[in-house]
């Protein structure tokens, strides 16, 4: 899976966020996006996500061919663009300005979630509850959670979901220690092999990633 930006730019009446962005995301990789406060890294996500237009440019989504052996014994394979209407099938998203359906129980959102999202084969939803620490509040309404918690659950719902492809804006946003270690067993265990994207100044949320892309770069 490759999601490759051509002259990508996004304005907001007469004022351009980020202008001529060309980069390209492939599947294996952790990509870090940074940049100052207004630099637009939260508005470049949405747009990834599907959730935002751009104003100029290309955001496309393809099904790459394997590369070194599979690619030599499938030769005949091109890249196939996806059409946008069906980029939510293949992304799954966490940011802090997303919100949970807080008046169910986190047992009943992530059954409610997983009937848009598939669940990784490896999971239920019992397992998924007990691997973030929130088997003993399963039961209970989201919106009795502490920030932390919820924050857990917003990572939970996104990486186990079963998608090619994770969307984290500023992942440990209210998360203490013990938060801050289970976000990076997630990333260790769940997202070696998927293309991750976060967007973040904090090394701590992006440190382990390969590559880097620096939205003050792309000012006009």
């Amino acid at each position: 899976m490759e999601l490759q930006l051509q002259n990508l730019g996004k304005r907001f009446n007469r004022h351009w966020i980020f202008q001529k962005i060309n980069f390209t995301f492939q599947s294996g990789n952790a990509y870090a996006i940074t940049g100052a406060n207004g630099s637009g890294k939260s508005t470049l996500l949405q747009i990834v996500a599907g959730a935002m237009q751009h104003s100029e440019g290309n955001c496309t989504l393809v099904n790459a061919p394997l590369k070194g052996k599979a690619e030599r014994s499938q030769s005949s394979l091109t890249n196939t663009s996806l059409k946008p209407e069906d980029y939510y099938q293949h992304i799954s998203i966490a940011a802090p300005y997303l919100e949970l359906v807080e008046e169910l129980t986190l047992v009943e959102f992530l059954a409610f979630h997983f009937t848009f999202k598939p669940i990784l084969p490896t999971h239920t939803i019992d397992s998924i509850i007990h691997f973030i620490g929130l088997t003993d509040a399963a039961e209970k309404q989201i919106r009795y959670y502490s920030s932390g918690m919820k924050q857990r659950v917003k990572l939970a719902q996104a990486v186990f979901s079963n998608t090619p492809i994770i969307l984290l804006d500023e992942p440990t946003t209210n998360l203490d220690t013990k938060g801050i270690e289970l976000y990076h067993k997630l990333v260790a265990e769940y997202c070696r092999h998927r293309l991750l994207i976060i967007c973040s100044n904090d090394e701590k949320e992006i440190s382990f990633c390969q590559k880097r892309l620096a939205l003050d770069d792309f000012k006009k």
